[in-house]
């Protein structure tokens, strides 16, 4: 590879004392690669939001620029761009848009008076103005879409409100990821594709949480990972292989761009982006 690809990482806010020291580690750690950004959840079902506020306004001040998470959960329009317009004030350039999910998982409701999609999310948060708008995209088609046409018309609608990147769910299949890419562009979306990259920390929770999130677990992903429920040093090696091989075969493919869901830990993702040449800055040279 001739040149190490741009990265990012995914965070949220720890909830316990013991989340927040593996936190500060690996949040430490991740920043020695340099990323382009840490983005800041708050869960796509609106939990989190006060826990969110105050991770970002601890971590406003480190060099690391962040993105905050906005989505049309549970709130009115007001308030939503009142959260936009705090962070904002903050100094937080880019922002993550999204729909998100029902508490519970129930069937997606807007709020009465709320942003109904993420289109108009992000058309919302255009007139706003100040922000880079990434959205999600999904190789697979997002769960409660029709069609993957239909999913591709939804993208469509949130570039032409204004978004300027995209971030895939993540997708195991790199062969539904060059599909999508092609289809997206015949559509006639030309928003950059940063692509999700989940390294498998514990393969037992990723089937289940790919389960309801409409991520597919390939058979031979699945074999690879077999019988290693007890030995979780050779299911790290495994993991972080597979992140690396999925990477590297992405970016012969033409993609320069990763958003790693690094879960709040760091092992994992700092051993795929060594291997794909992506050097941590060192106090030297800081």
């Amino acid at each position: 590879m001739a040149a190490s690809p741009a990265i990012s990482f995914e965070i949220f806010p720890p909830k316990t004392p013991q989340g927040e020291s593996s936190f500060n580690t690996a949040l430490a750690k991740l920043e020695t690669l340099r990323p382009a950004f840490l983005s800041v959840t708050y869960g796509a079902d609106g939990s989190g939001q006060e826990r969110s506020l105050h991770l970002i306004e601890r971590l406003i001040e480190r060099d690391t620029p962040l993105a905050a998470h906005v989505t049309c959960v549970g709130a009115p329009r007001g308030d939503v761009d009142a959260l936009a317009h705090k962070w904002r004030d903050m100094g937080i350039g880019r922002i993550v848009a999204l729909r998100g999910d029902m508490p519970g998982g129930g069937k997606w409701q807007p709020h009465e008076g709320g942003y109904a999609r993420a289109s108009e999310l992000v058309a919302g948060l255009s007139r706003i103005g100040g922000f880079d708008i990434a959205v999600a995209a999904y190789p697979e088609a997002h769960p409660d879409s029709p069609s993957s046409r239909a999913d591709l018309d939804n993208l469509k609608a949130k570039q032409d409100a204004g978004a300027v990147s995209a971030i895939t769910q993540y997708c195991f299949d790199t062969e539904a990821i060059l599909r999508f890419r092609d289809n997206a562009a015949a559509a006639g979306i030309t928003l950059p594709i940063n692509v999700g990259i989940m390294p498998i920390v514990n393969f037992a929770s990723i089937e289940k949480f790919s389960a309801r999130c409409g991520a597919s677990i390939p058979g031979w992903l699945a074999a690879r990972f077999e019988g290693l429920e007890d030995d979780p040093q050779t299911a790290a090696r495994v993991a972080a292989s597979v992140a690396f091989e999925q990477c590297r075969s992405l970016i012969e493919s033409g993609f320069d761009s990763f958003h790693f869901y690094a879960l709040n830990r760091a092992a994992l993702s700092l051993a795929v982006c060594r291997e794909l040449g992506v050097s941590p800055k060192t106090a030297e040279a800081a």
